[in-house]
């Protein structure tokens, strides 16, 4: 997925901007689950061309934006100038550039997904958040990741696949979707205390009727507040 990302990072980065799902139904959501953000040191996971960050930053949060895609990441700077601060991170690997209960908040918007194991990273998120902290994170909800599986086994861990249009490009995204019971298994193994669990209804402005019809009615992202 790197590579895919690395390949159409601006084509990924101008469709995230305003695409219903990321502008509508995400982001809101990301924001409103991460509270109050003025003077909070926020670790984003997973920033690409900086769409979410732009908005932790003009809420008044100090944001270190982590990213595997170099481009992303340059796409990520060359927008938010001093705004914020971006490196480029492999999410299976330490958090090493992030010093220990240094974070107040840490977001992950649809990103880890793209992790098989959930292990590691959470482990790194305990270290790096303070006490009290709060990991926010979206993912594909488990239930439309059921049914773009084989549907021999909805307690594995599986890869998927899934085709999406990047303003007029189709491309082929791979993901890894787990049963609901793995994605609380994991967090409480980590240490962490589930705060909230949503599954929210975009905010007005989606273009496409269709579109708003199926993020009102359909399982297509799931949202979860985290207390370290």
């Amino acid at each position: 997925m790197s590579e895919l990302f690395g390949e159409h990072a601006e084509r990924y980065a101008d469709y995230a901007e305003n695409s219903g799902p990321n502008a509508h139904y995400d982001r809101p959501a990301i924001l409103r689950l991460a509270g109050g953000l003025a003077g909070k040191q926020v670790l984003e996971l997973g920033s690409a061309g900086g769409g979410l960050t732009a908005q932790l930053a003009a809420a008044g949060a100090e944001v270190l934006g982590l990213d595997r895609g170099a481009d992303l990441v340059q796409l990520a700077r060359k927008r938010l100038g001093a705004r914020a601060r971006f490196e480029t991170a492999d999410l299976n690997e330490p958090l090493t550039m992030v010093p220990s209960a240094s974070t107040d908040v840490a977001v992950a918007s649809l990103v880890l997904h793209y992790l098989e194991d959930w292990g590691p990273l959470l482990a790194e998120l305990h270290r790096c958040l303070k006490p009290g902290g709060t990991l926010v994170f979206s993912v594909h909800h488990p239930i439309t990741g059921w049914l773009r599986s084989d549907r021999t086994d909805y307690h594995r861990v599986e890869l998927i696949s899934e085709d999406w249009d990047w303003n007029g490009k189709t491309v082929t995204g791979r993901m890894y979707r787990r049963p609901v019971s793995a994605v609380f298994t994991s967090l409480l193994e980590a240490g962490f205390a589930i705060d909230a669990v949503e599954e929210p209804q975009p905010t007005p402005g989606v273009e496409d009727p269709e579109l708003d019809r199926i993020l009102r009615t359909t399982p297509v992202f799931l949202y979860v507040r985290a207390v370290r």
